[in-house]
């Protein structure tokens, strides 16, 4: 069995990944997933403003998918956001959205966003695991989903909602090392949250706090 140090390099070929997330993601867990992170996790006086004192189960579901691009060395696909867009405009996300209707559950919900936003086909995607859902600040509740990806892909990215892609090793972005706390003003409040810069690229915010909880999940003791 691969262990699950992040110094053995082969955690981080497509074979060693794909055993590791299949054993960690699905093992058997106590409890469930109501106290998973949160945009509230270091901000308690926005925590103390809801006005519902249970954010997680009025919040709209949703999900994205994390590509996990089966490379040499495993890096993961993420997305830059248009500047025009009313939310999160020019934010670094993973392709994903709200569930809709049709949806059976989050994978669907993960395969559906990331062929509408990046036109990634789901015949190229498999599935390894699930997260715990992160409760964002404007009140979604979004599972993420790892897929391992085939990388012969071509992708069409929708222009109305994505400007960019790029890939990142998964070694940066498992490294304890390269995570940050930032302060920002947004909508006049003080808001504190994780980042991770890559070259020109600033990853923050429910992104990675998310990328925080995959190296919980798959590396945490």
């Amino acid at each position: 069995m691969v262990s699950s140090s992040l110094s053995d390099p082969r955690i981080f070929s497509p074979s060693g990944f794909r055993e590791l997330a299949l054993s960690a993601l699905n093992r058997p867990r106590s409890g469930d997933d109501r106290d998973g992170p949160s945009d509230f996790d270091l901000n308690p006086d926005l925590a103390a403003a809801r006005p519902h004192p249970d954010a997680l189960a009025t919040a709209r579901p949703a999900a994205v998918l994390i590509p996990a691009i089966a490379r040499d060395t495993i890096t993961l696909l993420l997305t830059q956001r248009t500047a025009h867009l009313a939310a999160h405009a020019g934010q670094i996300a993973f392709p994903g959205g709200k569930a809709e209707p049709e949806d059976a559950h989050p994978l669907a919900t993960a395969l559906r966003e990331a062929r509408e936003e990046i036109g990634l086909d789901p015949s190229l995607v498999a599935p390894l695991g699930t997260l715990d859902r992160y409760l964002t600040g404007t009140g979604f509740r979004i599972t993420p989903v790892i897929g391992l990806v085939a990388p012969d892909f071509t992708l069409t990215l929708d222009p109305n909602e994505v400007a960019d892609t790029f890939e990142v090793p998964l070694p940066f972005l498992m490294d304890p090392a390269n995570y940050q706390r930032h302060t920002r003003t947004i909508g006049g409040i003080e808001r504190h949250f994780y980042a991770v810069p890559f070259g020109d690229r600033f990853i923050w915010g429910a992104t990675a706090g998310i990328l925080r909880n995959m190296h919980q999940r798959l590396f945490a003791p």
